[in-house]
């Protein structure tokens, strides 16, 4: 398959054009992205997804090969949603053996999830770089419990001059407080039960700032206070930080963003709150 020909041919007329990037295994939070999309859309534009597993995104020995690929499903899941464009590039489609050339953030990057996945939003940015190209969306949503993969993708969009609108979708969650995630089905039976603790914690990090609380310290020692009554649950991070650049915040204020990454088992779940 020629990917650029295959692409460019369904590429006709004005109608503005949405694109939803996933890896796949789509759940109810890729739907409300959908519906975004559509809205963002108009009732005479379109709506693309593209499904593509990056490998660039994951480390050695991460779970890229077990990472779930329901084709099937997901061509279901897209049908049901309206979907009028569905990409799914093969790996050498999207890169070739001498592929050399990658897409780099160096200011947000390095913060958060860059600190613990090395390299990671290099391949985010690589692979959102090049679905940009391949499909000229006029505006593209992506989902806010990934808020640092959102910033950095904004960042991108205004460094690069890409003529893309970026649309956040707020996170859906499970009626426990669970973020929607497709790794969520990585969690045995016990894990699951105790995940929910991650929600719990960023809200009561949010209550204490209502409240009055403004001692980062004491926000995220209460937080810790929280996650710790779920015995399975290992913090990676947890911190309180400017939702803007990133930076730890020295004060919570009405611009902080609390974000948490935690392990159950060998799960790594990420979650997060705007204290606005």
């Amino acid at each position: 398959m020629n990917i650029w020909r295959t692409v460019a041919s369904v590429r006709e007329g004005d109608r503005r054009r949405v694109l939803v990037p996933t890896m796949g295994a789509l759940h109810r939070g890729h739907g409300e992205l959908i519906r975004l999309a559509r809205e963002t859309a108009g009732k005479e534009g379109e709506v693309a997804v593209s499904i593509f597993v990056n490998p660039l995104q994951f480390a050695p020995g991460g779970d890229y090969e077990k990472y779930p690929r329901p084709e099937t499903v997901d061509d279901e899941f897209c049908r049901n949603a309206g979907v009028d464009i569905l990409f799914r590039p093969t790996v050498d489609e999207m890169y070739p053996a001498d592929f050399s050339v990658s897409v780099e953030e160096t200011s947000l990057a390095n913060r958060l999830e860059g600190r613990s996945r090395p390299g990671h939003f290099r391949g985010v940015c690589t692979v959102v770089a090049k679905l940009f190209h391949l499909l000229s969306p006029d505006a593209a949503v992506f989902g806010e419990k990934d808020f640092q993969q959102l910033a950095i993708i904004r960042r991108m969009v205004r460094d690069l001059n890409f003529p893309i609108e970026i649309v956040g979708a707020p996170t859906v969650r499970e009626p426990d407080g669970l973020a929607h995630s497709s790794r969520n089905e990585y969690l045995n039976e016990e894990e699951r039960a105790q995940a929910p603790v991650l929600q719990r914690a960023l809200q009561e990090g949010r209550r204490l700032f209502v409240e009055g609380q403004r001692s980062v310290t004491m926000i995220v020692r209460c937080m810790r206070d929280v996650i710790a009554t779920a015995p399975l649950a290992r913090i990676d991070y947890l911190e309180v930080v400017d939702a803007d650049t990133l930076r730890s915040a020295a004060k919570a204020n009405a611009n902080s963003l609390i974000a948490v990454a935690a392990f159950f088992g060998r799960t790594r779940l990420i979650d997060n709150v705007r204290l606005s």
